[in-house]
């Protein structure tokens, strides 16, 4: 299974090829007016990371990025143990 990430896009960089609306549909998008991309999901689901990363191949202005993000642990949310004295 793929690692989580998150995804982001420069719609300043786009020139609406439209390989990522292709490539992953249910990440990506393209506005009416000038064919640019829209992120649908920033956060897209784990079956859809390799598919998100072939879309960043893929764009020819360097439009897409992909980052990591950290998994929850169990502990996440949890109180925070008082520092050592």
């Amino acid at each position: 299974m793929s690692a989580p990430v998150r995804v982001g896009v420069d719609r300043d960089r786009c020139c609406g090829a439209g390989n990522c609306v292709v490539t992953a549909p249910e990440v990506f998008d393209q506005d009416d007016e000038e064919g640019l991309v829209l992120l649908r999901r920033a956060e897209p689901p784990a079956d859809a990371v390799d598919r998100v990363r072939l879309a960043v191949e893929l764009c020819p202005a360097g439009a897409i990025s992909v980052a990591h993000r950290p998994e929850h642990s169990a502990v996440a949310g949890s109180p925070q143990a008082p520092a050592a004295p």
